[in-house]
C-alpha cells in the first residue's frame, strides 16, 4: 500500500461549511460556476493552472471527485465545531480514513480532540484561520488566512497540510496562487453533501453516490443527530452502494 502523503490537514460555522443553504462549490473569479470536468463522462480534478508568465510553478488543481476504479468515496468534515468523543471511537473502530478541514477560530481550545482523531487515523487539513470568504480578497489577505492556518497546524501537530478547502467552497485564482505559495497541492471541494435530514444532496452533476466522490459531512456542535450518528447513517448508505471509505490523500497523490 502506498505510503500516505504527509498528514495534512460551512450554515456557517456551526452547521458545516458545505451544507449551507444555497451554497454551490466552485465559484471562480467572482462568477458561480461548476469546476470543469476532466475527461468525458465524469468529473475529476481540474487541471493545474499555469502561473504568471515566467513562473514555472503551477497552481493546485481543484477537485470534487477523484477518477478511480476502486469502489471508494471520501469523507470530509469542516471547521472543527463538533467534538463528540464518540466520533473518535467510531473512527478508531471502523478504521475510517476521514479528512478534517480545521478552522483555528472555530476549533479554539479543542485541538486536543483532533490530536486524538489524528492518532486513530484521521488526517488534519487546512480550512483557514478565521473562516473568511476568500474570493475577491487581495492576495495578502488570502495568503494570511491560508498560511496562517498552516503555521497553526504545524505548531499543534508538527505537520504541513497539503490539502485546503476554501470556506463556503468559493475561491478565485488569487486563492489558488496563495494556496500554492503556502504549500498546498490540491484545493478540495465536494460533489455530495449530507443535509440536516441525513440525505445526500448533489450541488452539481447527476444525483447518486459513485466511486471517487468527495462527500462533505456538516459538523455543527448543536446539530442533531450527532456527528457520530450522522456518520453511521452515511456509512450504511455507502455500504448499500457497494462502496467503502478511502483515504483522500492517497488517491489524490496517485492522480497527480
Amino acid at each position: 500500500m502506498k505510503r500516505p502523503a504527509a498528514a495534512l490537514l460551512c450554515a456557517v460555522l456551526l452547521a458545516g461549511c458545505a451544507g449551507g443553504a444555497g451554497e454551490r462549490p466552485g465559484a471562480v473569479d467572482g462568477r458561480a460556476q461548476d469546476p470543469p470536468r476532466a475527461g468525458q463522462g465524469g468529473t475529476g480534478p481540474v487541471p493545474a493552472l499555469p502561473r504568471a508568465e515566467g513562473d514555472t510553478r503551477r497552481l493546485p488543481p481543484v477537485v470534487d471527485h477523484v477518477p478511480t476504479r476502486e469502489p471508494v468515496v471520501f469523507l470530509t468534515y469542516d471547521d472543527g465545531a463538533e467534538r463528540d468523543p464518540r466520533f473518535v471511537g467510531l473512527v478508531r473502530e471502523r478504521r475510517l480514513p476521514v479528512s478534517m478541514f480545521l478552522t483555528d477560530s472555530v476549533v479554539g481550545p479543542g485541538y486536543g480532540h483532533f490530536a486524538r482523531l489524528r492518532a486513530v487515523g484521521a488526517s488534519i487539513q487546512n480550512h483557514t484561520l478565521d473562516h473568511s470568504a476568500l474570493r475577491g480578497l487581495p492576495y495578502a489577505g488570502q495568503r494570511a488566512e491560508i498560511c496562517g492556518q498552516q503555521h497553526k497546524l504545524r505548531s499543534r501537530f508538527g505537520i504541513s497540510p497539503r490539502l485546503f478547502r476554501p470556506p463556503y467552497g468559493t475561491y478565485d485564482r488569487t486563492t489558488l496562487r496563495a494556496a500554492a505559495d503556502c504549500g498546498i497541492t490540491a484545493v478540495v471541494l465536494w460533489r455530495a453533501s449530507l443535509n440536516t435530514d441525513g440525505e445526500l444532496t448533489y450541488p452539481r452533476g447527476e444525483p447518486g453516490l459513485r466511486p471517487g466522490d468527495i462527500v462533505s459531512v456538516p459538523a455543527g456542535e448543536t446539530m442533531s443527530p450527532s456527528l457520530t450518528e450522522r456518520t453511521v447513517r452515511l456509512l450504511r448508505e455507502i455500504k448499500r452502494k457497494g462502496l467503502r471509505v478511502g483515504r483522500l490523500e492517497d488517491h489524490l497523490e496517485d492522480h497527480r
